[in-house]
């Protein structure tokens, strides 16, 4: 098995608000495991990427985040989409199908 793609640029954050927009609140690890398993294990989120891409999330009112026990006890902070993050998810669906039909013209051009 050989190494796992990067995550293409400008879709981590697009990745993250569909996740909250189908399950809800959710912790980092969350969303992390999620994006990763529903990917078939061929997407994996770094903290070192996640983290910080949710707090950007945080500042531009995409998110809203509060302190709770996790399902294993642990304190963490749990994530959920707020009406901007809704209006910023469709845009980035958008943005992001106009470019994969780029991409495929390019690809399949003759």
């Amino acid at each position: 098995m050989g190494t796992r793609p990067d995550i293409p640029s400008g879709t981590l954050h697009m990745l993250i608000l569909r996740t909250l927009a189908r399950l809800g609140s959710m912790h980092g690890y969350g969303i992390a495991q999620h994006i990763q398993q529903t990917s078939d294990d061929v997407l994996q989120v770094e903290e070192g990427s996640l983290y910080p891409a949710l707090q950007r999330m945080l500042l531009k009112g995409w998110v809203v985040a509060d302190w709770r026990q996790s399902e294993n006890n642990r304190r963490a902070r749990f994530y959920q989409l707020t009406p901007e993050g809704r209006k910023q998810l469709t845009q980035e669906l958008h943005d992001f199908d106009r470019v994969i039909s780029a991409i495929t013209r390019v690809i399949e051009a003759v």
